[in-house]
């Protein structure tokens, strides 16, 4: 009993004279395995527990704002990531994740001042031209988007997520067979990367190609079954093919697991326009006319609800 009580005493004066630099490391490390572990609302507590302890732990709340990103909390990372960049104005890191959910939220012109910030003072990583190119594009500035890309490419060579990138706004733009190449060199750098061939897919439904659009977007699926523009993707070409409720039940499952994405509305108008049903088809469709009437086939089908008996 007496060796037993020793040792207990030891422990507690070893635990006793941790210095609050340990503590909040150790805690910072526990979020950390919490994130490993996909518990990012464990991971939370610890990340809080760290701040408790230092108000001024920016990595803390650097981490924090990951985890506030993996529970789709936008304003809760963005918050947390201004504050890391509070306590250091050069923190590269998290003025690139800001600008990134900055992007998410809508905060187009945030974002845009984020990519300024980086471009001008870390011009040699490749992540300050990537967001400069995605606010530009969401900007519609595609000339200086496509700038950006490349620049961001000449930086980062093997990144097969740029060659995406910069593949997805040939795409908008319509330069389809740039689009592929570059899509085939991205193929080749990292072939498990599912937006490849959900891009892909794209091109040759946008090219009267449906099979094998579908076909592209299955290998998408394949790959990462949680993303709902595939699943919204794919019953856009099964509604071309003709397989109307099997393409309505992906439709459906899309705007399940993101509701307010207008493409899936867009898909939805058009099955109940090939089912000649419309009421149902201008519910969705003229809306969409009015907010959105640069979108692909939106304004076709709107007028062709209109004409339905």
């Amino acid at each position: 009993m007496k060796k037993t009580n020793l040792l207990f005493c030891v422990v507690l004066l070893i635990f006793g004279c941790d210095s609050e630099e340990d503590k909040k490391g150790r805690f910072l490390l526990k979020g950390n395995e919490k994130m490993e572990e996909n518990d990012a609302k464990g991971a939370l507590e610890f990340y809080g527990e760290a701040i408790h302890i230092d108000s001024l732990y920016k990595d803390a709340y650097y981490n924090k704002a990951m985890a506030h990103l993996e529970l789709n909390q936008l304003q809760e990372t963005i918050l947390d990531l201004s504050k890391a960049i509070q306590i250091d104005a050069d923190y590269e890191e998290a003025y690139f994740q800001r600008g990134l959910a900055y992007l998410d939220n809508g905060e187009f012109y945030k974002a845009r001042e984020d990519a300024d910030v980086l471009v001008k003072n870390f011009p040699n990583n490749w992540q300050s031209f990537f967001l400069m190119g995605l606010t530009q594009e969401k900007l519609k500035g595609y000339e200086d988007a496509l700038k950006s890309f490349a620049k961001a490419r000449e930086l980062n060579p093997e990144n097969s997520d740029l060659l995406v990138n910069e593949a997805t706004l040939l795409y908008y733009l319509k330069f389809y067979d740039t689009a592929l190449d570059l899509i085939q060199k991205a193929e080749e750098l990292n072939p498990m990367e599912p937006n490849i061939y959900n891009l892909r897919s794209m091109i040759f439904f946008d090219q009267q190609k449906v099979s094998e659009a579908l076909s592209e977007v299955n290998e998408a699926i394949e790959i990462n079954s949680r993303q709902p523009y595939f699943y919204n993707n794919k019953g856009l070409y099964l509604l071309f093919l003709g397989e109307l409720e099997e393409g309505l039940d992906l439709i459906n499952q899309s705007i399940k697991l993101d509701p307010k994405n207008p493409y899936a509305l867009r898909n939805k108008g058009i099955y109940y326009v090939l089912k000649g049903d419309k009421t149902s088809a201008l519910s969705y469709l003229q809306d969409l006319s009015t907010n959105y009437p640069d979108m692909d086939l939106v304004n076709e089908y709107y007028l062709k609800a209109q004409d339905l008996e």
